[in-house]
């Protein structure tokens, strides 16, 4: 893999990463999960629920890669680009500028 020197260069290769529509929605369900997570744990003080935010988060997308896009997630090859990734297509999605 090409190495990216901002996430400007890198963001167009997380894209084609998460062609398929499925991928797209279950990294949205895992990224809403993980705000639910976040906003419920605050709320009732129960600290151990933070535990599932990794599990839920990084679970529904790669199952999305694993079982519709057929790649490997580029969270093993580049985690923080991936993580600011997820949450910019996560608001792409939500602005209605990538479909899903």
């Amino acid at each position: 893999m090409d190495k990216y020197r901002s996430f400007q260069e890198f963001y167009p290769f997380y894209l084609s990463q998460h062609r398929n529509r499925i991928c797209r929605r279950l990294h949205f369900i895992g990224t809403l999960s993980v705000l639910v997570i976040l906003f419920s744990s605050l709320m009732t003080s129960s600290w151990l629920m933070l535990l599932l935010m990794p599990i839920c988060g990084y679970g529904f997308a790669w199952l999305g890669h694993i079982l519709f896009e057929h790649n490997k997630p580029a969270t093993f090859s580049y985690p923080i680009y991936s993580l600011i990734g997820d949450w910019v297509m996560f608001k792409d999605i939500l602005y209605g500028k990538i479909q899903i």
